[in-house]
């Protein structure tokens, strides 16, 4: 299939299935902002040479955050993106501090594709929480969630030095705030 199609597809069935969420910031921005500058890094970062990447950024969090599965993910999409997907979601079932650990873990094994895409998504969340942190997350929590996505981005951040720079300018703004 077309390249173009496909990416619309994509943006489209992300779309559909987080129509109703909002992320946690004071602003509480529409989910697909998250999921279009998480791509936009992806893109910028393979100069979008890789599709099945850049799509899988694109629904990354389909199968972690609604009721999406991965077969439904390779029938619509393909066995790559699929198994993309299926690398960077934490699994809902476990409590959140060994979903935590388990993504330290994994980022060192993880495919080149799916660390490139836990990069960009760790620099988004990153970026995200510099403009409009939560509203009752207070300093502290929010140097936890620093020092923990760094944990994760340390052992895929040899996947691409471009997005691992922009990990650490997003950063170290947190750092600065």
């Amino acid at each position: 299939m077309n390249p173009t199609v496909t990416l619309a597809r994509a943006y489209h069935f992300a779309a559909q299935k987080h129509v109703s969420q909002r992320r946690k910031g004071e602003a509480a921005e529409p989910y697909m902002n998250h999921l279009t500058e998480v791509a936009e890094l992806v893109a910028r970062a393979t100069g979008g040479e890789d599709i099945d990447v850049l799509v899988a950024a694109i629904l990354h969090d389909t199968v972690e955050d609604t009721e999406t599965t991965v077969d439904e993910l390779r029938a619509a999409f393909g066995a790559r993106v699929a198994g993309l997907v299926a690398e960077v979601s934490d699994d809902k079932s476990l409590p959140s501090k060994a979903r935590k650990a388990l993504q330290i873990e994994h980022a060192p094994h993880a495919s080149p594709g799916a660390q490139i895409i836990k990069l960009a998504d760790k620099t988004a969340n990153l970026r995200s929480l510099a403009i409009s942190p939560p509203p009752d997350w207070p300093k502290e929590r929010l140097d936890e969630y620093v020092a923990w996505a760094r944990r994760v981005v340390d052992g895929c951040r040899h996947a691409n030095a471009w997005l691992a720079d922009e990990f650490d300018a997003a950063a170290r703004a947190m750092d600065e705030r």
